[in-house]
């Protein structure tokens, strides 16, 4: 009979080496799940956050309970009793429920595990673009640092050698060129002329056609490109590895007569190129940032060469201002002495001239009331005639000085209308007779009688037009009409700067002179007021002298506040001036007539055959020349 044991018989034979194999394996085995959780527990707690502790815990569990059925394991493997079986069969159900509590808590983890993961390399990719644009960033402050400083050097001067040689020397240090050179515009605009370089590596003076397709490429962008190392703006002759070469264009105000209300525009604008090599034989490339740099540069530099030009060109015109301010300070005092000289002259030819001319005057009319032969009396006539003569051009020549320094003032003062009129009849009728001329006075019915003026200064104006037209006039006649004009006859083209208004207070005065005389030429009629003109008749080749008399009465017209102008149509002649007129505050002389004040002379229209080129009356009435 048997006894009864808790031993579990094996089937078959145990062989001893397989067995002390399996017996180190889970020993081992055992010894790593025990060690896991232990290291999973101290990372844990370093960590200062960490979301999965709970997943952990039983990851762990599940660990230690494979390591206990692993370490329970050792005993089976020689006899043992049930209470290791019991052991090894409650290991095996414990670690059964961790590890399929664990593996179904692992299908929520794992997405979680795996959007930690992705989140990671977007992160990642975000660290990576933040360094890039870190980068860029000192990049471009690096690139602005070098500009503030290319700007500061640039702007520190404003002569243009200085600002192109201290652009290509900064250049050079901070991008490290090989050279830097600049090509500027010819005077004539067909080429280039290589101007400054850094390392004369281009011989200066050297020329290339503004035609090149390269330098036209440079022209058409606003940006620096690149360009052939071999190109005729680089021209680089190397064996070794060929540089990279940028050009950019340099925009040059063409400021040529500068005026400041004439600002210059895009048409007179030109371009210079500069060209920046890089090292020869360096692998090293254009970077964005340093083409950045070269057009910030190329501008600051277009701007510092137009202030440069700028300021050129103004202190040639304050030296061109200098100069001419000398030249009128001279010509206002060789004016001011001439003006002296003349002064000095009048007030000689006044004061000496004009006394013993009176006296010669007197003498010869007291002469030609005695008994005198024919003879005596033809000469001494000749004296009294030449005498009135002299004495008449003096007279216009103090009137034409007065005139035109403003010293002469009229004499405003009440006179009679009709009489300056019959007055004129009166002096001029004796040479018309001798001449066989007959003489026609018309006033119209509105004609005022008394007026307020210059009554002198009329009469003169009135002379000198009738008188050129009676000494002018071979044969015919000579007629004198004058009126109150009307206001829409008055503005006439031929008087574009006369402006004549309506007013209650005033009139205008139109005298027309007529005669059958020789006429003048179109081409000499502007000239007719013009002092000492030779001109020449229609009917003859034969120059007549304008003189004093015309000029005169033109200046006589101005100052009275009118006009005077000339028109002439074959053998028809008219000279027009206007006479401003207002109410006298006098009480009129007793005429059928209404009377009108002439305050300034506005206007008086003569009509005559051919200038005046002497005196016909005495000197009390003025001259006619």
């Amino acid at each position: 009979m048997m006894e009864s044991c808790d031993c579990i018989d094996t089937q078959w034979p145990p062989d001893e080496l397989l067995v002390k194999y399996q017996y180190i394996s889970d020993a081992l085995i055992a010894l790593a799940y025990f060690s896991i959780p232990l290291e999973l527990i101290y990372f844990v707690q370093k960590s200062a956050f960490f979301p999965y502790r709970w997943v952990l815990m039983q990851f762990g569990a599940f660990i230690v309970l494979c390591g206990a059925t692993h370490f329970i394991n050792l005993w089976t493997f020689s006899t043992h009793s049930k209470t290791v079986a019991m052991a090894m069969t409650v290991a095996k159900v414990a670690c059964a429920i961790v590890s399929c509590s664990t593996a179904l808590m692992l299908v929520h983890i794992i997405p979680d595990l795996l959007s930690v993961k992705t989140r990671e390399l977007i992160l990642k990719n975000k660290a990576e673009e933040l360094d890039r644009e870190m980068g860029l960033i000192l990049t471009q402050e690096e690139t602005g640092r070098h500009v503030r400083m290319l700007t500061h050097e640039i702007r520190s001067t404003l002569d243009r050698d200085t600002i192109l040689k201290t652009t290509l020397v900064e250049l050079g240090k901070t991008l490290g060129l090989e050279e830097c050179a600049l090509w500027m515009p010819s005077r004539a605009g067909i080429s280039l002329q290589l101007s400054h370089a850094l390392n004369y590596q281009i011989p200066v003076g050297a020329h290339i056609p503004i035609n090149l397709p390269v330098v036209n490429d440079v022209f058409k962008s606003n940006r620096a490109i690149r360009v052939p190392y071999n190109c005729q703006l680089a021209k680089v002759r190397t064996p070794y590895l060929a540089p990279e070469v940028v050009a950019v264009r340099v925009p040059v105000l063409n400021l040529s007569n500068f005026q400041m209300n004439n600002w210059p525009d895009g048409s007179s604008r030109s371009y210079a190129i500069m060209v920046l090599i890089l090292p020869t034989g360096s692998a090293r490339k254009w970077r964005d940032h340093e083409l950045e740099l070269v057009n910030v540069v190329a501008d600051q530099v277009a701007v510092a060469l137009s202030h440069a030009a700028i300021l050129e060109e103004s202190m040639h015109a304050r030296d061109q201002l200098v100069d001419q301010n000398i030249a009128l300070d001279l010509a206002r005092r060789e004016a001011e002495m001439a003006v002296h000289a003349r002064n000095d002259f009048l007030a000689v030819m006044n004061h000496e001239m004009r006394t013993p001319m009176h006296a010669t005057i007197a003498l010869s009319s007291l002469l030609l009331e005695t008994e005198l032969s024919p003879e005596q009396r033809v000469m001494i006539e000749t004296i009294l005639k030449s005498s009135n003569l002299l004495a008449t051009l003096i007279n216009d020549v103090l009137d034409l000085s007065r005139l035109e320094d403003g010293s002469l003032a009229l004499n405003i003062r009440s006179f009679n209308l009709h009489a300056i009129f019959k007055e004129a009849m009166d002096l001029i009728k004796p040479i018309a007779s001798v001449k066989k001329l007959s003489m026609a006075l018309m006033l119209a019915s509105d004609l005022p009688v008394c007026a307020v003026g210059d009554e002198k200064r009329l009469m003169q104006i009135i002379l000198n037009i009738v008188g050129n037209g009676v000494k002018f006039t071979k044969e015919g006649h000579v007629s004198i009409i004058a009126s109150v004009a009307k206001l829409e006859s008055l503005r006439d083209w031929r008087a574009p700067e006369f402006y004549p208004m309506q007013s209650d207070r005033h009139f205008y005065l139109q005298v027309q002179v007529k005669d059958s005389g020789c006429g003048v030429l179109p081409q000499d009629i502007p000239h007719l007021f013009t002092r000492f003109t030779q001109l020449r008749t229609r009917s003859s080749r034969t120059n007549g002298g304008v003189g004093l008399g015309l000029a005169l009465c033109k200046r006589f017209a101005n100052l009275m506040g009118g006009h005077i102008w000339i028109e002439s149509d074959g053998p028809e002649k008219e000279v027009q001036i206007s006479m401003d007129t207002d109410q006298s505050s006098e009480k009129p002389i007793k005429s059928p007539f209404p009377v009108l004040d002439i305050k300034e002379v506005s206007e008086l229209r003569c009509t005559f055959r051919a200038p005046a080129a002497a005196p016909l009356l005495p000197e009390q009435h003025g001259s006619f020349i």
